[in-house]
């Protein structure tokens, strides 16, 4: 997770490794809307929390209601606040992976994780879910009757003006990505959703998602209401970090990181900049790109 912007130490791979864009007063200045293709990792959450978001103003999702046969909501999972136990950290998922063993079905996974005994009440604590994403993707594609891709580009992507971005289905889609994908990782082991998209799409969605009028108000502010979660992390930018819905905010900038096999990446925006950066690295370190976000608006 990115804070203000201040200069670091250089990150443990080359700087001709980490793909920046920079977008400065709604203007792309840096990167290429027609590079090599990066996995987004945890930043497609921002994106599904904007579409789910779309729906709640357009009058086909509520924040609220409870969802069928379930004690919590929407703006519960969106904010990760909804006690839904997280897939990614069972050891037996985490095996599974390694071991290159095919994405266990939606249902399978559920089941696995136990998902509907949740490790606290609703709105009694906080736990970052993948698992809850997942449930959010589900409500998506159930209210649309869309495919995730088909939803994502009806209601975020052509809305924002963003092109070229993709739901990576197989294996294959990762390969054809900037760095490849040497050990064969399946992406629908990423339950909610991994799109793959140029730096610079990610960086002008995420700036006119903030700076458009794409949500009214409410719901921006909604997006923008922080739960703290502590003032530091070791080596990484952040301070006085927390996070909202779909968004991860700390002093001075708001957006998200996101790590998966091969690769990390950070979207953030720096409002008292007017800068929007998303950077992405052939690394494990999430600070490696968060860094490179921070010294990128600093330069």
């Amino acid at each position: 997770m990115s804070a203000s912007p201040s200069p670091s130490a250089s990150p443990p791979v080359s700087s001709g490794e980490i793909a920046i864009a920079v977008v400065r007063d709604g203007k792309l200045v840096r990167g290429d809307l027609h590079a090599p293709p990066v996995p987004w990792w945890s930043f497609t959450k921002t994106v599904l929390a904007a579409a789910a978001l779309s729906l709640v103003r357009d009058g086909k999702l509520t924040l609220d209601a409870p969802l069928p046969a379930k004690p919590y909501t929407l703006r519960q999972l969106l904010r990760h606040s909804a006690g839904v136990p997280n897939y990614s950290d069972r050891e037996i998922y985490a095996q599974a992976v390694a071991r290159g063993d095919a994405p266990w079905p939606p249902d399978e996974m559920l089941s696995r994780v136990d998902a509907d005994t949740l490790s606290f009440a609703p709105d009694a604590g906080w736990r970052y879910s993948n698992t809850g994403y997942f449930l959010v993707r589900g409500l998506i594609e159930d209210t649309t009757g869309l495919s995730l891709q088909q939803a994502l580009e009806q209601l975020v992507m052509t809305p924002l003006g963003i092109q070229e971005v993709m739901i990576a289905a197989t294996p294959d889609d990762l390969a054809a990505s900037a760095w490849g994908n040497a050990d064969g990782y399946h992406p629908d082991w990423v339950y909610h959703g991994l799109l793959l998209g140029s730096p610079a799409a990610a960086a002008l969605l995420l700036d006119r998602l903030l700076t458009t009028d794409f949500l009214p108000p409410a719901l921006l502010a909604e997006m923008l209401r922080k739960t703290p979660l502590g003032e530091s992390l070791p080596g990484r930018p952040a301070r006085n970090f927390g996070y909202g819905a779909g968004l991860m905010i700390a002093d001075g900038a708001v957006g998200h990181t996101g790590a998966g096999p091969g690769s990390v990446a950070a979207v953030y925006r720096y409002a008292s900049t007017g800068c929007t950066v998303a950077a992405f690295a052939p690394a494990a370190d999430q600070a490696v790109v968060e860094w490179a976000a921070c010294n990128a608006v600093a330069s």
